[in-house]
């Protein structure tokens, strides 16, 4: 299906948001829309990678196994978030959604030309490199540094964030997009210990869980600096 750039939901906030009308028309058309279903590889460790895309809605996880087969999630991409190595001949890590998952996809030669006639593009994507960088070095500290009470509290105020509809606040309710145990892969927590500090945030007032999934923020200020 084409793209339909008029109508993107993440219009003003993917790279592309850089662009003029006429240069996100002219991108626009060398893609084409793709869904994937919760579950779906979008791409295979391994893969020639000849693609690259950016989410419009759902969620996706990247990830590496190890020689056990033992998988770790390295990151989340949210909607606008831009998936593809662009200077590696092959996928390095595993791209699955994790929820019913829509993207603009692209031949990456194309890509890579729009690239070289769109400095402005050039700079976005630059600009996301950048914050990739500094993200996974906190990760780093946070794997390091802090204890589960604290990454926990810092997955959430990133998803809350990612739920919003307004980049000035987080939502104050969402859904939880993974499993309790894609929550213990991401954070390097076991499945109890996830458990366990779900349970000790909604007795100490930081959230209430409304469904199975359901989080609703209830204390914002403390869930913040509990993140760090």
């Amino acid at each position: 299906m084409k793209l339909d750039c008029d109508n993107c939901p993440v219009r003003d906030s993917a790279a592309c948001a850089s662009l003029s009308d006429v240069e996100r028309a002219e991108l626009g058309r060398l893609g084409t829309h793709k869904s994937f279903a919760r579950g779906e590889t979008v791409f295979h460790a391994g893969d020639d990678n000849d693609i690259c895309a950016t989410l419009n809605s759902g969620l996706l996880k990247i990830s590496s196994s190890d020689a056990e087969g033992k998988e770790r999630i390295l990151s989340l991409v949210h909607p606008a978030g831009f998936v593809g190595e662009m200077f590696a001949p092959v996928a390095h890590h595993d791209v699955v959604a994790l929820a019913d998952s829509r993207l603009c996809v692209f031949s990456r030669s194309e890509y890579e030309a729009a690239v070289d006639r769109f400095p402005s593009l050039a700079r976005a994507l630059l600009r996301r490199s950048s914050e990739e960088l500094f993200e996974a070095r906190n990760r780093i500290a946070l794997d390091t540094q802090k204890g589960a009470a604290e990454k926990l509290a810092n997955l959430l105020v990133g998803l809350a964030k990612a739920a919003s509809n307004s980049p000035c606040h987080a939502a104050h309710e969402f859904e939880l997009p993974m499993t309790r145990g894609e929550i213990a892969g991401l954070l390097g927590l076991t499945i109890e210990t996830v458990s366990r500090q779900f349970g000790k945030m909604e007795k100490e007032g930081l959230i209430t869980r409304t469904s199975t999934r359901g989080i609703r923020v209830t204390d914002a200020a403390r869930l913040t600096a509990l993140a760090g």
